[in-house]
């Protein structure tokens, strides 16, 4: 019992340590660049997505559907985390910050030490000693692509790996009877509600190995069924997450299901295995032509050369409890090379980071287990061979950055020769020590050497600057601009970013826009104003948006019933040497001047007239009553007419005319419009949007729910039979697995 608690104490110890780690490597990375973890997406979609959403919780109200947001309005298909609880904790407190960038920084340390903390936990459940996963734990969020993609800007892709990492370690114990279903479920779900297809895919390749793994490993079907049957709770769960786009999926850029390689951001298999050496920089495809500026596959100093040091004979005697790690890795590695679109899932570099958590936590749990110093210098020998093979595979990507990879080389044979003697001469904890405190510089010395980044945006990082700087627009304010041409010296608020918008920036001002950064835009709404998923537009915008629908005699601006139109002055030069349009009027914003041109409406704002009716033909409409869902009308028509919203026909509007549903249909394939009946006389009519699905989404949720409390019932009564573990599993203390597993031991 002493020593199981001391191991116990160990165990935390090293879990401290993890979290520290990983602390340490952050602060060497806000060194070489204190807007690393703001940038790109970060900056202009997720922080200023949380302030937004945060503020319509704080008012009562869940955002499902804000109609005048119009390109990016429709929540349930936007990568919103409506579902998911510590998100909306999140976006809660994201309107109490006034600074995005420290707030956003903030979050994913938060997230890169439960990832590290999960990594940590996958180790020793696979019975890894705690030295070696702490060492897996620190290293992983600082893996090329997590490192510069998706901590820096791809936020929920990093969330959902994070949790996904803490439902491997579940699932393992889960499995192995060593915890009940709950911890397993819970944390699947969280890796599906982030609201990210990848992670939810990935965390079903996760389960699917650890299923397939403990079955060759307990030599028993049971405990592998029920992984699944938990599994499949959670995606129950979280299949209302998915539901509203996938039910949305034909009126959206994204179409419907296709599977095609197109070979951009598709990673050969050479490439990904180049994990060892910092300056590696990969050649395939992506935005910056073939060869990368970032060294998006590197996973880990030590992960190749350390191979030479694992006693591979008794490796081999207990290959079956590595099964999954290496049919999990394995699976990632094919994913990066293609195809390079199936369905929603598309660019399969995205699951670089799934490559790193495999080999990362396989390599560690060997080194955990069977690490060994003898016969050093046949081995340190080995160690060499396989530095210089990382060295020609580098210098054969980007043969231009020759200096930089003999460096690397060099330093990484160095780095390895001094782990070597530490842990001949002081122990193998030492040489853990080594091997994870060089992870934090090496991080800093890859972000330093890619500066400027070549993602960032340059948004402002104060939303009190913002606001200070930006003219107040209130009402609904339509943007044509383009964000190509504004020359990196105005992105800033003297410039550009002082009276224009892009991507989310106009929630972070807290200004109503009908633009937002969205990657499941309209596709009608888009081709109708030639708006792009950041919310440029081409030069014909203009010309689009004043244009006269014909079937209702407005223009596309009276449909939207916006307020204003914002024009860029490097997109539209002339502009405002034209007549304002009928109805409109030029209105001047000292200290603009030079960069946007202002039109009005002369008879003040109208988006808030008479509710959300944008048209009426052959009939009268009288707004009741409003909400973002939902809107409710007294009609009037003698000869029958139609009734038309400002509302985007996004799939799930019903109508209903005095209790009795009606069809929608669509003005511009793009403005949701009802048909009113003849003779109808103070109808009363409401027109209501409801997620896709959701009723599906809601009966799955319940099922799900179902099937885990009967899995606890189920795991709850063996145990008190006391038949709780598989006798097949080894629970000798002795065995670094046992005391070390109960890090998290959830008794739920």
């Amino acid at each position: 019992m002493e020593s199981n608690a001391l191991a116990r104490r160990d165990v935390y110890k090293w879990g401290c340590i993890t979290a520290l780690g990983v602390l340490a490597g952050y602060v060497a990375v806000l060194l070489a660049n204190a807007r690393h973890f703001y940038t790109d997406d970060t900056e202009s979609q997720y922080a200023p997505l949380w302030v937004m959403l945060g503020n319509r919780l704080r008012d009562g109200k869940f955002p499902a559907m804000i109609p005048e947001h119009w390109m990016a309005g429709n929540y349930t298909i936007e990568e919103a985390g409506l579902l998911n609880p510590p998100q909306l904790l999140i976006d809660l407190i994201a309107p109490s910050v006034d600074n995005v960038a420290l707030y956003a920084t903030v979050v994913k340390l938060i997230f890169a030490i439960v990832l590290g903390l999960g990594v940590y936990r996958i180790c020793l459940e696979y019975g890894s000693s705690a030295p070696w996963a702490a060492v897996a734990g620190i290293s992983i969020p600082f893996t090329g692509w997590l490192l510069f993609f998706d901590e820096a800007s791809w936020y929920t892709a990093f969330v959902g790996t994070a949790w996904l990492a803490h439902a491997w370690a579940s699932g393992v114990r889960y499995a192995r009877g060593r915890s009940g279903p709950i911890p397993t479920f819970v944390f699947l779900y969280l890796a599906i509600s982030v609201q990210y297809i990848f992670p939810a895919v990935e965390a079903g390749l996760m389960i699917g190995a650890v299923a397939v793994g403990e079955v060759v490993y307990q030599h028993k079907w049971g405990p592998s069924l029920r992984l699944l049957a938990a599994a499949a709770g959670a995606a129950l769960a979280g299949l209302a997450t998915y539901l509203p786009s996938m039910l949305s999926a034909k009126v959206t850029w994204r179409g419907t299901a296709q599977i095609n390689n197109d070979q951009f951001l598709t990673v050969p298999w050479s490439e990904s295995l180049n994990a060892s050496l910092p300056s590696t920089l990969p050649a395939y495809n992506s935005w910056w032509g073939y060869v990368q500026p970032m060294p998006v596959v590197y996973i880990a100093w030590f992960l190749i050369p350390a191979l030479a040091f694992i006693d591979w004979r008794k490796a081999r005697e207990n290959w079956r409890e590595f099964t999954a790690i290496a049919l999990f890795a394995i699976m990632a590695l094919m994913w990066t090379a293609g195809p390079g679109t199936i369905g929603p899932l598309r660019w399969p570099a995205r699951v670089l980071p799934m490559v790193a958590l495999g080999l990362l936590v396989l390599v560690c749990v060997l080194l955990g287990r069977y690490a060994t110093f003898d016969g050093w210098r046949r081995r340190g020998i080995a160690a060499g061979v396989l530095i210089a093979l990382l060295f020609v595979r580098s210098f054969s990507a980007a043969p231009q950055e020759l200096g930089w990879h003999v460096l690397a080389a060099l330093s990484v044979a160095a780095l390895g020769a001094a782990v070597v003697w530490l842990g001949r001469t002081r122990g193998m904890v030492a040489a853990c020590v080594l091997t994870l405190v060089a992870v934090a510089p090496i991080a800093y010395i890859q972000v330093r050497a890619v500066q400027p980044t070549p993602m960032s945006w340059n948004l402002p990082e104060k939303r009190s600057d913002m606001k200070a700087a930006f003219p107040d627009f209130p009402g609904t304010t339509l943007q044509l601009a383009d964000r190509g041409p504004i020359p990196p010296a105005e992105k800033n608020l003297q410039g550009a970013y002082g009276s224009l918008v892009f991507g989310n920036y106009a929630k972070d001002l807290e200004l109503t826009y009908v633009s937002g950064y969205t990657p499941n835009g309209h596709f009608w709404f888009g081709e109708m104003l030639c708006m792009l998923w950041d919310t440029s537009v081409c030069p014909d915008a203009y010309r689009r948006a004043l244009a006269v629908e014909p079937t209702t005699g407005r223009t596309i601006v009276d449909l939207m019933k916006v307020d204003r139109v914002v024009l860029q002055r490097r997109l539209y030069p002339d502009a405002r040497n034209q007549p304002a349009p009928d109805g409109w009027k030029w209105v001047d914003y000292p200290g603009h001047e030079q960069t946007i041109s202002v039109l009005e409406r002369v008879d003040g704002l109208i988006s808030t007239r008479n509710g959300r009716i944008a048209a009426t033909t052959g009939s009268t409409a009288t707004s009741v009553s409003e909400s973002d869902t939902a809107s409710r009308v007294r009609v009037n028509s003698d000869n029958g007419g139609q009734v038309v919203f400002a509302r985007l026909g996004w799939p799930g509007y019903h109508a209903t005319l005095n209790g009795r549903e009606i069809p929608t249909r669509l003005v511009a394939k793009t403005f949701v419009a009802v048909d009113i009946p003849a003779g109808t006389k103070n109808g009363d009519l409401e027109l209501s949007w409801q997620p896709p699905g959701w009723q599906i989404g809601a009966a799955a949720a319940l099922l799900g729910l179902l099937g885990v409390g009967v899995l606890q019932w189920v795991f709850l009564r063996n145990r008190r039979r006391g038949d709780g573990v598989d006798a097949s599993v080894d629970t000798d203390p002795g065995e670094p697995s046992s005391p070390e597993a109960d890090l998290v031991d959830v008794k739920s």
